[in-house]
């Protein structure tokens, strides 16, 4: 079998980011004059959703340990809709694999999947939130602000989202994307939103935005009365600091491993440019012919959630996927096609072949393929030699080898480049 020959490239991107985390969480905290606010003995329930937000252990440990110092007693509660097979025991265990344990944040975890009903929003909306956080004198919501795979908006991905979907445990994220496919997510987001921080005692959110590199690049602590302003900033600085594939047309897209850790949607959509959703199908760059992605990784405990965006995967990877965990979080986020298993072979070997035969009438030492470990991780990329002239006209990418070969090992198996990087 003839394959085409690759080479490691790196994309430059902006690398300013935050060397002293808890140094600026405590700064940002320091900002909001909490000793007039918190009594000692007040409980404060601090939000961790399960996504892979840079950080996340040492931001919610420094905001444990600053709630700590005006004698307030903190806890943790999981804020993450539908996520670790929709159970209290399996969102603990979501948090774990982030870091999040009660040992290491020196504080309570409270984890309940029944929330607490507060009545209608002004357009009917029911508002649910955890009953944990309900019983606290204070909420603090942290979340990473950043675009959205389902929508685009002034807001997306963030406190907002947090409060709507995440707080709301799964009934009130089952509910919302319901309502969403005639009132759209953006609208759910930024009216559910809202009512929660009328209806509930916030007591600030703590935003992050990250750069290319998965790093923190940015910590704003916010007063509830500045939390829809202040996300709307960040998420523009967001997609200016977000990485993206530096190609357009891309034939095969080789993903290694896809995990709820990733994106919510497994692989992000904003990079692989497509998507499958009843709120409306869309392809936007790159535009991507095929799309293999050969495993999962392992802090998805098997959630193969966005398998269903890929035209070709392996045997191995849905032999690790959990059904159970899939189906509950695709379905209670209306999207069943994201978790369809989609046509599948033991070797990579039989998928490349399959791939190079569906993508047109182009020999294989032309095709533009890109390899890339995850969509988080794309500084780093294994690329065709149909892309060396793009390579050199783009001041932002450098070559680091030269092209050689795809290997295969014995097994018919890449021996992958990306697992270098």
């Amino acid at each position: 079998m003839e394959l085409p020959k690759m080479a490691l490239v790196e994309q430059l991107f902006d690398p300013q980011h935050i060397k002293n985390i808890p140094q600026e969480v405590r700064q940002e905290i320091a900002r909001l004059n909490l000793p007039t606010k918190v009594k000692p003995g007040d409980s404060v329930a601090i939000t961790a959703g399960s996504r892979g937000v840079a950080n996340i252990d040492v931001i919610i440990k420094t905001i444990v340990d600053e709630l700590k110092q005006l004698g307030a007693k903190p806890f943790i509660f999981p804020a993450m809709g539908s996520h670790g097979g929709a159970t209290a025991e399996g969102q603990i265990k979501v948090l774990q694999s982030l870091g999040i344990t009660e040992s290491a944040m020196g504080c309570p975890i409270k984890s309940d999947m029944e929330p607490v009903y507060l009545g209608e929003a002004a357009l009917g909306y029911p508002i649910n939130v955890d009953r944990n956080a309900m019983e606290a004198d204070h909420i603090v919501v942290v979340n990473r602000v950043k675009a959205h795979t389902k929508f685009e908006g002034p807001i997306e991905s963030g406190l907002m989202k947090m409060m709507a979907i995440g707080m709301g445990k799964q009934k009130g994220a089952e509910y919302y994307h319901k309502a969403a496919v005639q009132l759209t997510f953006q609208k759910i987001v930024e009216t559910v939103g809202l009512e929660v921080m009328k209806r509930c005692p916030i007591l600030f959110g703590l935003a992050t935005v990250e750069n290319a590199y998965h790093q923190t690049c940015v910590v704003r602590a916010l007063e509830p009365e500045n939390i829809f302003q202040g996300e709307k900033e960040l998420l523009t600085i967001s997609k200016q600091r977000m990485a993206q594939l530096p190609f357009d047309e891309i034939d095969i897209l080789i993903v290694d491993q896809i995990g709820k850790d990733i994106s919510g949607t497994g692989m992000d959509t904003n990079v692989t440019g497509r998507n499958r959703d009843l709120l409306g199908d869309f392809t936007t760059r790159p535009r991507v012919k095929r799309v293999y992605v050969r495993d999962l990784t392992e802090k998805t405990e098997g959630n193969a959630t966005g398998i269903g965006l890929a035209d070709f995967t392996s045997t191995r990877l849905v032999e690790k996927m959990d059904r159970h965990k899939t189906w509950i979080n695709v379905i209670t986020g209306i999207s069943p096609e994201k978790g369809a298993i989609p046509i599948y072979f033991d070797t990579d070997r039989e998928v490349l072949d399959a791939c190079f035969k569906t993508i047109g009438n182009i020999p294989v030492a032309e095709a533009r393929v890109v390899h890339i470990k995850d969509t988080l991780s794309i500084d780093r990329i294994s690329v065709s030699q149909a892309y060396a002239k793009d390579i050199e006209k783009n001041s932002r990418l450098r070559l680091l080898g030269r092209f050689e070969e795809m290997a295969l090992g014995a097994d018919g198996n890449i021996i992958s480049k990306t697992k270098f990087l």
